[in-house]
């Protein structure tokens, strides 16, 4: 253990992608609420891409790339990281040499804590080995092993035992859906998504000028070849590679001649379209503003720095997840769509099961028939009473962690962007 205290956060930060990077923002945030002088080590996929507001929240935040390189230096393994990871923060000797000082530091830490996100599952089983690394870590140490906010659903094949083996050797594993508490058993807590824990912080403050209907689409329904980092995309000329890009140039194009008919249908006198993964959102985004009228594009960095462009009284269309979650707790109305409903729609369910009205739309872009255009939405969003109730629950978790009571002077939610 360190004279001061060291608190080791897990983040799918530094993608960079909207909700990854809330969800590290806001138990850093957090951290700097409650203490301020502790030091506190960000392990993320790319400390170089880590949005820089996140940087300046906690005086003492440091940024490294430690077990997860351990994860994607172990990819091809897939389950079996997770053996190659323990091995390693076991006996530091036995990793690569450039990763031994992070390991060591790891391995000091009074609480190693994987933050929320939905890649614990099927598409990144080498991710396992960020479970078997904290435990490694903390067994070593004597410190504090957690999880929090994360959803496991859909589970890698084969691998449901080794996610509720390496879950109880966690002092708190948290999930935020109910199949993934199903999954663990009497093993996990069930709350919600960690960014409950601050739901009103992230709103843009100036939302008079926003547009009355927003999109937030993307079309990658498995961006595995955006991992590891660097990693080659298949060659052009690969078996099947031709066919898979005409069907993604296909269910894009059908995606899209949806959101077109819906925002024609709603009445839109102008649309905010929203920027979560640059990398990924990228074509998709392209041939969205290209296909809507009057299109106005919120990138990534502006809203973390000027805040989630949401108000009440808007209309959002949205696939991804923390949008949803933003949007309805900034009182907007909207229909969520599911582009896969075993990872999509158990992520939005999850919101509906806590309360956000939302409707939800299941759009199979590649079926033979095209998808209904849905009505627009008028329901609303969360209620002010809803919010506080998961906002107490995820502070609950976050006791459990660190033992912090409410900070002194501290504000019990704010607004700002990140």
């Amino acid at each position: 253990m360190s004279e001061r205290p060291l608190y080791y956060l897990v983040s799918t930060a530094g993608i960079p992608n909207l909700g990854d990077e809330l969800i590290a923002a806001t138990w850093v945030r957090y951290l700097a609420e409650h203490a301020p002088g502790a030091d506190v080590v960000l392990d993320c996929v790319d400390p170089s891409a880590v949005v820089a507001p996140l940087r300046s929240l906690h005086p003492r935040l440091r940024t490294v790339s430690t077990l997860w390189q351990l994860c994607f230096r172990n990819w091809a393994a897939g389950l079996g990281a997770a053996d190659a990871v323990q091995a390693a923060v076991a006996d530091p000797g036995q990793a690569a040499a450039d990763l031994r000082d992070g390991i060591g530091l790891l391995r000091r830490a009074d609480v190693v804590h994987l933050t929320g996100g939905g890649f614990l599952n099927s598409m990144w089983p080498a991710f396992t080995g960020l479970l078997s690394g904290i435990a490694a870590a903390t067994e070593h140490s004597g410190g504090r092993a957690a999880m929090t906010g994360v959803g496991l659903i859909p589970p890698a094949a084969d691998g449901e035992d080794r996610i509720r083996a390496l879950a109880a050797r966690l002092a708190v594993a948290d999930v935020r859906d109910t199949a993934s508490a199903q999954l663990l058993g009497d093993t996990a807590a069930l709350s919600c998504d960690d960014v409950f824990l601050y739901p009103r912080a992230w709103r843009d403050e100036e939302s008079a000028d926003l547009p009355d209907v927003m999109v937030s689409v993307q079309f990658t329904l498995r961006p595995t070849a955006l991992f590891p980092p660097g990693a080659a995309a298949p060659a052009a000329g690969a078996p099947g590679n031709a066919a898979r890009e005409r069907a993604a140039q296909r269910g894009m194009g059908g995606l899209i001649a949806l959101v077109s008919k819906a925002v024609a249908d709603w009445g839109a006198r102008e649309v905010g379209v929203l920027e979560c993964w640059p990398d990924a959102d990228r074509d998709v985004l392209a041939a969205t503003l290209g296909a809507l009228p009057r299109a106005r594009l919120f990138t990534l960095e502006d809203v973390l720095r000027r805040g989630f462009p949401a108000r009440p009284g808007q209309a959002w269309f949205s696939t991804r997840f923390h949008p949803h979650l933003l949007a309805a707790a900034a009182g907007a109305s909207g229909v969520a769509v599911s582009l896969r409903d075993d990872y999509y729609g158990t992520k939005h369910r999850s919101l509906t099961d806590h309360g956000s009205p939302w409707a939800l739309a299941r759009c199979d872009v590649l079926g033979p028939q095209a998808p209904d255009v849905p009505q627009r939405p008028a329901a609303g969003g969360y209620l002010p009473a809803q919010l506080d109730a998961h906002q107490a629950a995820k502070r609950r978790v976050a006791e459990r962690i660190y033992g912090f009571g409410p900070a002194a002077g501290a504000p019990h939610d704010g607004g700002g962007a990140v």
